[in-house]
């Protein structure tokens, strides 16, 4: 599967649109697993092909040029062929990526998309990722040509979820966030974050709402979800995590997660997902 791999550091710029694939029946270009250690990295690189990325156990993050998401196993993000972007593991993860033909496009647009990651969509990823053991007799080829379309099927039906932390390109919002990615439980309001910035809270108002599409709160409250899943993923128990992130109680940081992700963050850290 062809990849460019570029250091580390400043995203590249997004490169033209990639050259498609000649017509072909199968939808699955290919299918890879891969385990890595908490904290472990994977390079600024861009692929010429569609990209479905699922942590099977562990916490994924995943940065583009357009901002982050945090991928926790019950949910997958899908990048469009071309869009430059990499990895960060957070606990012991288990990625598995399914690469997809530029010709196909089952989520549609040119933007990286978190999704709901179904039980039966779980298992699909899982079965065609997997490499088949001594006593496992391999998928024939109508076999596997089978589960890759009911997977393609499943993936125009998955529900595409508003967890994206765009990234600022202004000074100004770039300095706020600075501040609230060191410290998420900073709970300055947005008028003293702007004296500490050299910036006025309605400028600062207008452009998080002009530049990142959300309100300042609702930025906020991406960010500490996303840096709670880190957290948790790295071990810390709820309490920790809640404390971490800037919330009051451990129940005011539980019902914000359950509302974001569909779990309580106990549920989200229990073994059996993994």
């Amino acid at each position: 599967m062809p990849t460019t791999r570029q250091s580390a550091g400043e995203p590249p710029r997004r490169p033209g649109p990639p050259v498609p694939d000649a017509p072909g029946p199968r939808p699955l270009d290919a299918a890879t697993r891969q385990k890595l250690v908490h904290r472990e990295r994977i390079a600024w690189h861009h692929h010429a092909v569609h990209q479905l990325i699922h942590p099977s156990r562990g916490v994924l993050r995943v940065s583009t040029p357009l901002g982050a998401w945090v991928v926790p196993p019950y949910r997958a993000v899908w990048i469009p062929a071309g869009v430059p972007h990499a990895h960060e593991a957070h606990g012991p993860t288990d990625m598995r990526t399914l690469s997809f033909a530029p010709r196909l496009g089952p989520l549609g647009g040119d933007r990286p998309t978190v999704v709901a990651v179904t039980p039966l969509l779980r298992e699909l990823v899982v079965a065609l990722s997997d490499t088949p053991g001594p006593a496992d007799p391999p998928y024939t080829a109508a076999q596997r040509a089978d589960l890759e379309r009911v997977t393609l099927d499943q993936l125009r039906r998955v529900d595409a979820l508003p967890l994206h932390l765009p990234a600022p390109s202004d000074d100004r919002l770039r300095a706020v966030a600075r501040l609230l990615h060191a410290d998420p439980a900073d709970d300055r309001s947005l008028a003293q974050l702007g004296a500490a910035v050299g910036a006025g809270e309605r400028t600062l108002s207008r452009l998080f709402r002009r530049e990142l599409g959300m309100t300042f709160p609702q930025w906020r409250t991406q960010l500490r979800l996303h840096h709670s899943l880190m957290l948790l993923a790295a071990g810390q128990s709820v309490t920790s995590a809640a404390t971490a992130c800037g919330y009051a109680n451990p129940s005011a940081f539980i019902e914000a997660f359950r509302h974001a992700f569909g779990v309580t963050p106990g549920r989200h850290a229990s073994p059996d997902r993994g």
